[in-house]
């Protein structure tokens, strides 16, 4: 990595910042992410159409995010535990080969015509797993392989190519769908998951071992297990940034995350069809555009509020999209609310990885991950079961607005999220290790 990435001065460009690329292993990684994470789409698209072909009940398209939210409340802790224990590529290694399995299982399931709705929860639930210990793997690798002050860059670059992937996956699911019977569209979908997700084994396989840090003298080693966990826990209730960064992302997930009627929503007001790849890729393709002007994200000093501005903004775009009935007018406020997740992603992420010490950072991203991955799946509960007692549009709708206010009393109530700035320095221990090709 020449010395150039990390001194080059501050960039005055709308445009995203690509300095990232320019380290060999992170370049690798967002190669092999962005592929595997454009064939998880497919599978994204196909698991909740085929549970709602099997059950024609949005309930159980929403008990798909309880089937994923229990072993990531369980994984995603001591996934993180374990990232800051054991060699981190090593784990990641095994825990994506258990998520890819669990692909393969759908696939064999689509080819042999079974039709059961507990057997698309239990390999949900088998899938969660595996993603519930790779994904704070993954993550508190990247402040070890890329310097401090290209960490927001770094996080933004890997959301838009992953949101990019969002785009492109769903419609290109949508127009399987719409061309195809709804077994052949998910056995298509599942097939094309399982190919690409070797570019993944690829890019991870490629990395350098990435030992745990030595831990200072007289300090506890740390521990895979309970003790591990309960570490992390401690320290992050001592960090009331981190847990308001946490608190109204929840708020966000949980009330105004509408994907789990999205099935039902586009049979009865536009058809179903193509429709459904739209609506799963709207969201993704707002944060597509808003990556590719987010030169200035890392230039932002006040990050807390520009967080909570960006998750009521969220709010306030899915509450109206769900009043809508035009395909396009959905389509367009759905994308306004992707464009404000993403701002509010990055900077979620950014805070925790700049402001966690690495010999927490892996437990904290296991904290991280079952807030981030489990408040949709708490979100898809919540919006299945609404709509059962009063319809989509208020369970779509309500949440959205209900969300945007929440925010702001949080923010209000809690003001240390809103006085946040990120540090002027990296922590001492944490500078990156370089790494050539």
């Amino acid at each position: 990595m020449s010395q150039d990435v990390v001194e080059e001065a501050e960039r005055t460009s709308w445009m995203i910042d690509t300095r990232p690329l320019r380290i060999p292993a992170y370049r690798r990684m967002w190669i092999g992410n962005g592929v595997s994470f454009f064939g998880f789409q497919f599978t994204s698209v196909a698991v909740p159409v085929q549970m709602y072909a099997v059950t024609h009940s949005s309930s159980w398209v929403g008990l798909l995010g309880v089937a994923a939210l229990v072993p990531l409340l369980i994984f995603g802790l001591w996934g993180g535990a374990a990232a800051d224990v054991i060699d981190r590529r090593k784990l990641l290694i095994a825990s994506s080969v258990l998520a890819w399995l669990s692909t393969v299982g759908l696939l064999a399931q689509a080819l042999a015509g079974v039709r059961s709705g507990w057997l698309l929860l239990a390999l949900t639930a088998l899938q969660s797993a595996g993603f519930a210990v790779s994904s704070p793997t993954r993550q508190a690798i990247i402040p070890r392989i890329v310097p401090g002050g290209l960490v927001p860059a770094a996080n933004t670059l890997s959301y838009t190519t992953t949101t990019a992937g969002g785009v492109l996956g769903p419609l290109a699911a949508g127009l399987i769908f719409g061309v195809a019977t709804t077994s052949t569209g998910v056995t298509v979908a599942y097939l094309v998951d399982a190919a690409l997700f070797t570019v993944s084994f690829w890019a991870t396989w490629k990395l350098p071992p990435i030992p745990p840090l030595g831990h200072a003298e007289g300090e506890e080693k740390p521990s895979a297990g309970l003790r591990g966990i309960v570490d992390g826990l401690r320290f992050l209730v001592t960090q009331p940034v981190l847990l308001l960064s946490f608190a109204v992302d929840i708020i966000a997930m949980v009330f105004a995350m509408p994907r789990a009627l999205f099935p039902e929503v586009a049979t009865d007001r536009f058809g179903g069809g193509a429709a459904i790849g739209w609506l799963y890729a709207a969201i993704a393709i707002g944060s597509v555009v808003a990556g590719l002007g987010s030169g200035w994200i890392g230039r932002v000093k006040r990050q807390g509020v520009a967080l909570v501005l960006a998750v009521v903004g969220w709010g306030v775009a899915i509450g109206f999209s769900g009043l809508a009935h035009q395909l396009w007018l959905m389509v367009l406020l759905l994308a306004v609310g992707g464009a404000a997740d993403l701002v509010s992603a990055v900077y979620r992420q950014s805070m925790l990885q700049t402001f966690a010490p690495d010999r927490m950072r892996g437990r904290l991203q296991g904290v991280f991950i079952v807030v981030v991955a489990g408040g949709p799946r708490l979100g898809d509960l919540r919006a299945g079961a609404s709509a059962g007692l009063t319809g989509t549009t208020v369970a779509w709708s309500g949440g959205g607005f209900l969300a945007a206010g929440l925010a702001l009393g949080l923010a209000a109530a809690f003001p240390a999220l809103i006085r946040y700035r990120p540090p002027g320095s990296p922590r001492k221990g944490d500078e990156p290790i370089v790494f050539e090709p």
